[in-house]
Protein backbone atom coordinates (compact mmCIF):
# COMPACT_ATOMS: atom_id res chain seq x y z
CA UNK A 1 0.00 0.00 0.00
CA UNK A 2 1.13 3.52 -0.69
CA UNK A 3 1.88 6.32 2.36
CA UNK A 4 -0.65 8.64 3.12
CA UNK A 5 0.40 12.10 2.26
CA UNK A 6 1.79 14.22 4.69
CA UNK A 7 -0.27 17.81 5.24
CA UNK A 8 2.99 19.36 6.88
CA UNK A 9 5.69 21.38 4.88
CA UNK A 10 9.67 21.09 4.93
CA UNK A 11 10.93 22.98 7.11
CA UNK A 12 10.72 26.93 6.50
CA UNK A 13 8.29 26.56 3.91
CA UNK A 14 4.86 27.35 4.14
CA UNK A 15 1.36 26.42 1.87
CA UNK A 16 1.52 27.83 -1.59
CA UNK A 17 -0.31 30.52 -3.09
CA UNK A 18 -3.16 28.13 -4.27
CA UNK A 19 -3.67 25.95 -0.92
CA UNK A 20 -4.40 29.53 0.65
CA UNK A 21 -6.51 30.40 -2.17
CA UNK A 22 -8.69 27.15 -2.33
CA UNK A 23 -8.70 26.69 1.50
CA UNK A 24 -10.55 30.26 1.83
CA UNK A 25 -13.01 29.30 -0.51
CA UNK A 26 -13.75 26.29 0.69
CA UNK A 27 -14.02 27.89 4.31
CA UNK A 28 -16.58 30.21 2.95
CA UNK A 29 -18.66 27.43 1.22
CA UNK A 30 -18.64 25.92 4.08
CA UNK A 31 -19.58 28.65 6.83
CA UNK A 32 -21.93 29.66 4.13
CA UNK A 33 -24.12 26.02 4.39
CA UNK A 34 -23.46 25.77 8.21
CA UNK A 35 -25.01 29.42 8.37
CA UNK A 36 -27.94 28.88 6.55
CA UNK A 37 -28.81 25.58 7.53
CA UNK A 38 -27.89 23.71 4.23
CA UNK A 39 -26.30 20.66 6.04
CA UNK A 40 -29.85 18.35 6.69
CA UNK A 41 -28.96 17.37 10.45
CA UNK A 42 -30.76 17.95 13.34
CA UNK A 43 -27.89 17.68 15.26
CA UNK A 44 -25.99 20.15 13.36
CA UNK A 45 -29.20 22.61 13.40
CA UNK A 46 -28.57 23.35 17.19
CA UNK A 47 -24.80 24.44 16.61
CA UNK A 48 -23.54 27.82 15.43
CA UNK A 49 -20.13 27.21 13.97
CA UNK A 50 -17.22 28.82 13.21
CA UNK A 51 -14.60 27.72 10.56
CA UNK A 52 -11.60 29.17 11.69
CA UNK A 53 -9.35 27.89 9.09
CA UNK A 54 -9.31 25.34 6.01
CA UNK A 55 -5.88 23.45 5.62
CA UNK A 56 -5.16 22.13 2.40
CA UNK A 57 -3.15 19.23 1.74
CA UNK A 58 -0.01 20.08 -0.87
CA UNK A 59 -2.18 17.62 -3.96
CA UNK A 60 -5.43 19.99 -2.80
CA UNK A 61 -7.04 16.29 -2.31
CA UNK A 62 -7.79 16.60 1.44
CA UNK A 63 -9.16 19.70 3.13
CA UNK A 64 -9.08 19.79 7.01
CA UNK A 65 -11.59 22.33 8.53
CA UNK A 66 -10.87 23.19 12.02
CA UNK A 67 -14.09 24.29 13.67
CA UNK A 68 -15.05 24.83 16.62
CA UNK A 69 -19.16 25.79 18.45
CA UNK A 70 -19.91 28.87 19.35
CA UNK A 71 -19.51 28.81 23.01
CA UNK A 72 -16.81 26.08 23.10
CA UNK A 73 -19.91 23.54 24.18
CA UNK A 74 -20.57 20.35 22.86
CA UNK A 75 -17.21 19.51 20.41
CA UNK A 76 -17.68 16.31 19.86
CA UNK A 77 -21.10 16.49 19.10
CA UNK A 78 -20.62 19.03 16.79
CA UNK A 79 -17.42 16.77 15.25
CA UNK A 80 -19.46 13.63 15.16
CA UNK A 81 -22.09 15.31 13.00
CA UNK A 82 -19.58 17.38 10.51
CA UNK A 83 -18.09 13.68 9.84
CA UNK A 84 -21.54 12.19 9.42
CA UNK A 85 -22.72 14.36 7.17
CA UNK A 86 -19.41 14.62 5.16
CA UNK A 87 -20.66 13.80 1.40
CA UNK A 88 -23.72 15.73 1.76
CA UNK A 89 -20.78 18.84 2.88
CA UNK A 90 -18.41 18.16 0.35
CA UNK A 91 -21.21 18.46 -2.24
CA UNK A 92 -22.55 21.75 -1.18
CA UNK A 93 -19.12 23.40 -0.99
CA UNK A 94 -18.49 22.22 -4.47
CA UNK A 95 -20.59 24.64 -5.93
CA UNK A 96 -19.05 27.52 -7.55
CA UNK A 97 -15.53 25.59 -7.43
CA UNK A 98 -13.42 24.63 -10.62
CA UNK A 99 -11.21 21.98 -8.96
CA UNK A 100 -11.19 19.02 -10.73
CA UNK A 101 -12.36 16.83 -8.03
CA UNK A 102 -14.07 18.24 -4.78
CA UNK A 103 -11.43 17.53 -1.90
CA UNK A 104 -12.10 14.87 1.06
CA UNK A 105 -13.11 16.63 3.87
CA UNK A 106 -11.92 16.46 7.54
CA UNK A 107 -12.95 18.41 10.60
CA UNK A 108 -10.84 19.15 13.51
CA UNK A 109 -11.52 21.01 16.75
CA UNK A 110 -10.15 24.26 16.24
CA UNK A 111 -8.16 25.22 19.49
CA UNK A 112 -6.91 28.64 18.96
CA UNK A 113 -9.56 30.21 21.77
CA UNK A 114 -7.92 27.79 24.03
CA UNK A 115 -4.45 28.83 23.25
CA UNK A 116 -4.98 32.40 23.23
CA UNK A 117 -7.05 32.14 26.56
CA UNK A 118 -3.83 29.46 28.52
CA UNK A 119 -1.24 32.64 26.85
CA UNK A 120 -3.45 35.19 28.71
CA UNK A 121 -3.75 33.41 31.94
CA UNK A 122 0.09 32.93 31.58
CA UNK A 123 1.05 36.20 31.32
CA UNK A 124 -1.56 37.54 34.33
CA UNK A 125 0.29 35.25 36.43
CA UNK A 126 2.03 37.14 39.03
CA UNK A 127 5.46 35.06 38.64
CA UNK A 128 5.57 35.84 34.99
CA UNK A 129 4.82 39.48 35.58
CA UNK A 130 7.50 39.70 37.87
CA UNK A 131 9.69 37.84 35.16
CA UNK A 132 8.78 40.54 32.80
CA UNK A 133 9.16 43.63 34.51
CA UNK A 134 12.30 42.04 35.91
CA UNK A 135 13.48 41.99 32.05
CA UNK A 136 12.59 45.21 31.26
CA UNK A 137 14.54 46.93 33.98
CA UNK A 138 17.82 45.31 33.09
CA UNK A 139 17.03 45.70 29.20
CA UNK A 140 19.41 48.56 27.48
CA UNK A 141 17.85 51.79 26.85
CA UNK A 142 17.41 52.45 22.90
CA UNK A 143 17.79 55.46 22.74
Amino acid sequence: MGRMASNRFPQGQGPSQRQLRVGELIRRNLSQALLHGEVHDDVLAEFSVTVGEVRMSPDLRVATAYVSPLGGKGSEELLKALRRKTGEIRHLISRGMTLKATPEMRFLLDETFDRLDQTRRMFADETVQRDIAKQEDTAPDAD
